[in-house]
């Protein structure tokens, strides 16, 4: 998994590509938190994400919650339809912000 940053103003957008699993979700849960340090607004690009394990479940859910604390956002875009039918599946689809 690689993950790219891009800082605009208060907003951070994070381009993630691979899979996001047991080994690379603590990687990805570090990075949103320490986004979440310098700005107020996470965006995750999960266009290239082609996996995504209860380990990346967990490390979005922590990102969702600590938007929520901060009076943030955490909001994620270009998710392929696989990435989609998992989060839908387990309930994530409602809980998480799409644009």
């Amino acid at each position: 998994m690689t993950i790219q940053e891009t800082v605009n103003g208060d907003t951070i957008q994070l381009a993630v590509e691979g899979s996001v699993d047991i080994n690379t979700a603590p990687e990805l849960q570090a990075k949103i938190l320490s986004c979440f340090q310098q700005a107020k607004h996470v965006i995750l690009d999960f266009g290239g994400v082609n996996y995504l394990s209860s380990a990346g479940l967990r490390a979005l859910m922590l990102g969702q919650k600590t938007a929520m604390s901060k009076n943030g956002t955490m909001k994620m875009m270009n998710v392929q339809a696989p990435i989609m039918q998992v989060l839908s599946m387990t309930g994530f689809s409602g809980i998480l912000t799409f644009i």
